[in-house]
This record gives C-alpha cells, structure tokens and sequence, in this order.
C-alpha cells in the first residue's frame, strides 16, 4: 500500500523541457485526499528556494478552502455573516453599496488568495477619480470621490480581509500595502455670531424657536433632538437626557435607535432659557409625549423636513447656506470661544475623545492660543 505524502512534503524533478518543477502536498480536503501542487524555476536551486516557500505557506493555509473563494464571493459571505447583524442599517447599505458598486465590479473575480496590494491600490485610485454612482441621467456630480470616501471604502475592505486571515484563507492582508490619499481639511461653516439674532427670529416666526435655540445651545445631532420626548427633560436640574436618536431606514422611514456610540448616552445641562422655552413649548401639546412635535402629523420630526426648514430660513435672510449640522458646529465654535474648556465641549457633544474635538475645532482655539501667548508674554516680560 502507498504510503500517504504527508502535507509538507515535496520532491524536485527535471522536466523534459528543460525545467525543474517541485511537488509537494499542499493539504488534504475534507474527504482525506491530498491536494497536490507544484512550483518551476529554471535551475535546482531557484525551484528548491520556490519549493520551501510553498510549503511554508501551505503549513500556514487552510489550502482546502483558500482556493474556494474569490474576492466577490467573500465579501458576500463576510457582509451577510459577520458584519451586517452587528451594524446599523444606515452602515449596512454603506457597506454593501462598497462592495456592489467598487468591489465586485473592479476586483470581485480575483481569487482571494491571489488578491494583492497593487491590484487593492489600483481600485481605490479608480474608485477615486470614476467611482460616483449617477443616480440619473441629469446627475451632473463630478464622477470623483473624496478622500474620506475611499477611507471608508478601506476600512471595510481591511475588516472583511483581516477577517479571512483569521480563517486561514490568506497569510497577509493585502489592504496592509496601499497608500492612502491625504483628506484635504475643508474650511468648516457655521453660522456667524452676527447673524444668529437673526436666524433665531426666523425661528420663533415659524414658531419653531425652541427647538431652534435649543440646538444652539447644546449642539445635539439632529436625529438626538428630534426624538427627543418631553421626559427627557428635568426642569428642576436644568439638564436633558440624551438616550435615543432618530435614523433612517432604506425605504425612506424613520426608526429611534440607541445612539452609535456609549459616549453618545450622556446627560446633557442647558441653560436656564432653554428650559423656559421648553416649557412653553410642551404646554401647547400637553398630551403629546415628543418635545418637539411635527406640525404636520404631530409625530417626530422626519429628519429630511429639519433640513428643508433650515434652508427656508436662510434663503429668506439673504444668508449662506450651511448644513442643518452646521448648528452643531456653531455651538461648538461658540462655547470654545467664550472660554469653554474642550473637555466640558467634548461631553456636551458626545464626543468619545476630547483630541477628536480639538482636531475638529482647531479653528475656534487659535483666538484662545493667541490670548494665552499674549497673557504668557506679559507674564514672563514682568519677570525681566
């Protein structure tokens, strides 16, 4: 009886054409027969150097599934298994948008075991500068694709590969070669201090001032303070609770979820202006349980309504566009500026890091770094 060739095993021939090729028995699949591969070179010695290495890599394989997949039929395989049960819907239909309108198309029929970083590079940079989806025939976008965008992209793919080295089905992940592009800082937009009189006014004519002003002070995300309901609120300690938030759904509704993050769970103090309008505010709706209730339904805010009513008000006042989100950031500028210190900012936003928010708000800081040089200048002049 022929002794079995144990996985690891390889011998070395010269081929009548001329080259050397080396066998060895890469594994065994699940009905216990070997899997057998081979390696050539030129000389003895290069197929020797080939030989060793393959063996290497096979003892480090599950070569019985390693040639099982391509890229494409993986990155199904990962979204629908590992990562779609434990991300948010709004990250699911991010993910699986990579991988249907990016992935597949550029590098879904490349054997995953064959994957490499250059061929990863080269689908970012098309990505990059071809990849917008046009969502119809009068969509006039640029078809280029920001930096963030392919960080994104990235970091999903390095998830979904990371994960296949775990299962032995690649040594290395490829995603660990590229170079990423440099995301360029845009100038934030807030809305001026000057103009805010103005913009709360707009507000209190459209009789939405309280949760216009409300926004201000406090700089909650907008699904924060749409779900907000009128137990939130704690009149006697001046604070709001901070529990939920709206999101929405594929399919165009609206669902209340627990925010993304812990950090994003918080009890939140506002001013004693605030819980006054507030409290008006829920005295013309008694029995409704939202703080803020939608004056065509009476139910929450839709997200997509907030921000049509934003734009309304601007356009009216003749001033620049900024995004709903953009009030967050206003509150943000403001607090810092006013001397604010940025952990007490960094809590009120929800923030998980205070460097995140002094990376994010640098703006706001160089007036206080330049107060804090001229007070330090004084001090050591005096000491002369």
């Amino acid at each position: 009886m022929a002794k079995k060739r144990a996985a690891g095993e390889g011998n070395i021939r010269k081929r009548k054409d001329g080259r050397w090729e080396g066998r060895y028995v890469a594994g065994h699949d699940e009905n216990g027969k070997p899997i057998r591969k081979n390696v050539l070179g030129r000389t003895q010695a290069e197929v020797k150097a080939k030989l060793k290495k393959a063996i290497e890599t096979s003892q480090s394989l599950d070569v019985a599934r390693a040639d099982e997949y391509t890229v494409g039929s993986w990155l199904k395989l990962w979204y629908e298994l590992y990562s779609k049960p434990n991300i948010r819907e709004a990250t699911q239909e991010r993910y699986w948008n990579h991988i249907r309108y990016h992935i597949i198309p550029e590098i879904g029929n490349v054997k995953l075991s064959k994957l490499t970083g250059r061929q990863v590079q080269k689908m970012y940079n098309d990505v990059r500068d071809h990849g917008r989806v046009k969502k119809g025939p009068n969509d006039k976008r640029s078809s280029s694709l920001t930096a963030s965008y392919i960080k994104s992209l990235h970091r999903m793919l390095h998830m979904a590969l990371e994960r296949a080295v775990k299962e032995q089905l690649i040594l290395r992940n490829p995603c660990d070669d590229v170079i990423l592009p440099r995301e360029e800082k845009k100038e934030m937009k807030i809305l001026k201090p000057e103009n805010i009189g103005a913009y709360l006014a707009e507000a209190e004519k459209r009789g939405v001032l309280p949760m216009f002003f409300l926004e201000l002070c406090s700089g909650l995300r907008k699904g924060e303070l749409i779900a907000l309901l009128w137990t939130d609120l704690d009149v006697e300690r001046q604070t709001i609770s901070v529990s939920k938030q709206a999101v929405r759904v594929k399919g165009g509704g609206v669902k209340v979820t627990t925010p993304k993050t812990a950090t994003s769970i918080r009890i939140e103090s506002i001013p004693k202006e605030a819980v006054d309008l507030l409290i008006e505010e829920h005295e013309k709706h008694p029995d409704n349980p939202y703080m803020f209730p939608s004056p065509v339904n009476g139910g929450m805010w839709y997200p997509d309504a907030v921000n049509r009513l934003n734009t309304k008000m601007l356009k009216d006042l003749g001033l620049e566009h900024i995004r709903f989100h953009d009030l967050r950031h206003t509150f943000a500028t403001v607090a810092l500026q006013s001397g604010v210190d940025i952990r007490t900012v960094s809590g009120m936003l929800g923030h998980a890091d205070p460097g995140f928010t002094l990376r994010t708000y640098t703006h706001a800081t160089n007036p206080m770094q330049v107060q804090a040089a001229a007070t330090i200048g004084k001090v050591m002049a005096e000491r002369r």
